[in-house]
């Protein structure tokens, strides 16, 4: 009992310090640089909305208004954050409209938040057409990094490393299957590893597209619900997905970060890799000849403290797929 009390009283003393340090970088911010008439792209958090940073709080805080992809979601992260600012509505539909109006209010000295829903203005999101223009007419453009579904899914699958050939981000693809299969025809020379949104409605039929163009053995990694209460990611092989979406209802929901592995990767390093110690070889076959490969590697896996995916890969390879 003395432990556990005595662990909640060292928690509320690091949380006290923490609020300290918050208090004091809050304290800090008003003496940095924020220029009157100029647009604050602010980033905005992807799904917790403790990921908002104290400087994008100040700035949206600070701002004379926010332009909002929708101003119903952004009211939601405003007041649990007890941000009083005005808002208007700037979203794909009325972004060229709605251009002119910003453009006076910079003109009139006035600190502009820009903000989507969720995650960084004018990536795959409203507002570019907005940045390009403010530039163009010559005023500051202020941008405030944070939350990004694409480089949270790319940190939580260590996708990318120094030695490898780096990653695409395409946004979305086209609605119809012949324009997006075109579209993803376009990208099978691109040997790192290709990264897109998709929407819950079209997650099925774009993996089916996938399935068509780069074949059953390439290894994709789905994200869904990042940062939220369910977030879920997987990495498996094409072939795979209609298994893993049937196995239960909920998959099919929230929006999602698609990441297609590249074709060829070092899979080892073979002088020095436990997985290849002698007698593995023999092992694996025994493994392949009585479950699939999925199967085999997430036994191998546990057997052998092993990430999942090297095993698959191995595996794959050895049973000639």
């Amino acid at each position: 009992m003395s432990n556990a009390m005595d662990s909640e009283g060292n928690a509320d003393s690091r949380a006290m310090a923490l609020a300290g340090s918050w208090q004091a970088q809050l304290a800090r911010l008003p003496a940095q640089q924020w220029p009157k008439g100029a647009l604050y792209v602010v980033a905005t958090p992807i799904g917790n909305l403790a990921d908002l940073s104290l400087r994008a709080a100040y700035a949206l805080q600070l701002a004379d208004v926010i332009a909002a992809e929708d101003t119903r979601a952004t009211r939601v992260l405003l007041q649990a954050w007890g941000i009083h600012t005005p808002m208007i509505s700037l979203h794909r539909h009325n972004e060229q409209a709605q251009r002119a109006g910003v453009l006076q209010r910079l003109a009139d000295g006035e600190r502009v938040a820009l903000v989507s829903d969720a995650g960084s203005p004018a990536i795959s999101d409203p507002g570019g057409h907005t940045v390009s223009a403010v530039r163009q007419a010559g005023y500051a453009v202020v941008a405030l990094p944070g939350p990004s579904a694409v480089t949270t899914a790319l940190m939580s699958l260590g996708a990318t490393t120094d030695q490898h050939p780096g990653f695409c981000f395409l946004g979305f693809l086209p609605s119809k299957s012949a324009a997006r299969i075109k579209q993803l025809r376009l990208s099978t020379t691109f040997d790192g590893t290709l990264v897109w949104f998709e929407a819950p409605h079209r997650i099925q039929a774009m993996v089916g597209d996938l399935l068509t163009v780069f074949g059953p053995n390439r290894l994709v990694s789905l994200c869904r619900e990042l940062t939220k209460r369910f977030e879920q990611t997987v990495t498996l092989p094409l072939a795979d997905y209609e298994q893993w979406m049937a196995s239960e209802v909920f998959r099919e929901q929230g929006e999602f970060v698609v990441m297609l592995h590249p074709a060829s990767r070092e899979p080892l390093d073979t002088d020095a890799d436990a997985l290849l110690a002698p007698g593995i070889e023999a092992w694996m076959d025994a493994l392949l000849a009585h479950t699939s490969v999925r199967d085999a590697a997430k036994i191998m896996a546990q057997a052998l403290s092993e990430p999942k995916d090297r095993c698959y890969a191995l595996l794959l390879a050895r049973s000639g797929r």
